[in-house]
């Protein structure tokens, strides 16, 4: 909703100011398809250019992230928190019991208490992997962890790509407008003796380019690439909060400090309360008695 807001205020703004100093809509709403047609097109082409085609896909989806927003809401990272306990608790109890849910995890009744979560492959192979080195009993808890966090890295940079490719079409825009414009001045030098009053007309049209330009540069695709940047960012907190309470694991720390260890990791607007997770907590206790 916000990023809705967001245009409408761009719109208003640049082009209210516009009308309101004076300035007439007629001669840009004549040029606008033309100078469309020559930077987004040229734009949508360099981005295929310099994209394979499921760089282009990702791409696509995540441009709905900046009107989403994060994918991870307060309620997963309590669901997420209690997935882990039930997890960590299960294979200190019965370790061999722990072997069905992290080796099929599709058919676990545990994971199946959280869908969000399960639908997340991501999510599940990094629980599911670091719970089975676990049960290897790893001699040194400090290999696993630089490995989820080699992982983590790499799924970061991985998820970073539409961001960057969104910024490049920014760039490229800019570029893009000037060609634009300098076609228009191509097409005006072509039409030297008409009257100036023509001429005018022509060399705003031409003007357009440079303004079309920029606008989109640096009133979307910039913005556009920077918000995506921010929800790639928000989301990541949701796996550093497996590798924290997991690692914990591994250090054979008391399960209710492993989960704690993750709810003070966890962002202070998605993390809950003491009193909300310890009531989560009690209700699976109860449910597993």
């Amino acid at each position: 909703m916000i990023g809705i807001v967001g245009i409408v205020v761009i719109f208003v703004m640049v082009f209210g100011g516009y009308i309101a100093a004076g300035g007439k809509m007629g001669i840009i709403l004549k040029s606008l398809p033309f100078e469309m047609i020559m930077i987004c097109g040229a734009a949508a082409g360099s981005f295929l250019l310099s994209n394979d085609m499921a760089s282009v896909k990702h791409t696509m989806r995540d441009v709905g992230k900046v009107f989403k927003g994060p994918k991870w809401k307060p309620a997963d990272y309590r669901d997420l928190l209690c997935l882990l306990f039930e997890l960590i608790r299960l294979a200190r109890q019965n370790p061999v019991a722990i072997e069905e849910h992290i080796e099929a995890p599709g058919d676990s009744s545990i994971f199946g208490r959280y869908p969000r979560i399960a639908a997340d492959h991501e999510a599940v192979d990094m629980i599911c992997d670091t719970m089975r080195s676990a049960s290897m009993n790893y001699d040194d808890p400090h290999q696993v962890e630089e490995v989820l966090e080699k992982q983590l890295e790499a799924q970061y940079h991985h998820a970073l790509h539409s961001s960057h490719a969104m910024q490049s079409v920014a760039d490229a825009m800019l570029a893009l407008g000037i060609v634009a414009a300098v076609l228009g001045v191509i097409k005006t030098m072509g039409s030297i003796d008409q009257p100036p009053e023509i001429l005018g007309k022509m060399i705003g049209g031409a003007l357009v380019g440079t303004f079309l330009g920029v606008f989109l540069a640096y009133g979307f695709i910039a913005p556009f690439a920077a918000r995506m940047k921010t929800v790639i960012d928000e989301d990541s907190h949701f796996y550093k909060l497996i590798r924290e309470v997991l690692v914990a694991n591994l250090y054979q720390h008391a399960t209710n400090i492993c989960i704690e260890v993750g709810r003070q990791n966890t962002p202070h607007h998605n993390r809950p309360s003491f009193v909300d997770l310890e009531e989560a907590l009690k209700l699976l206790k109860a449910e597993a008695a």
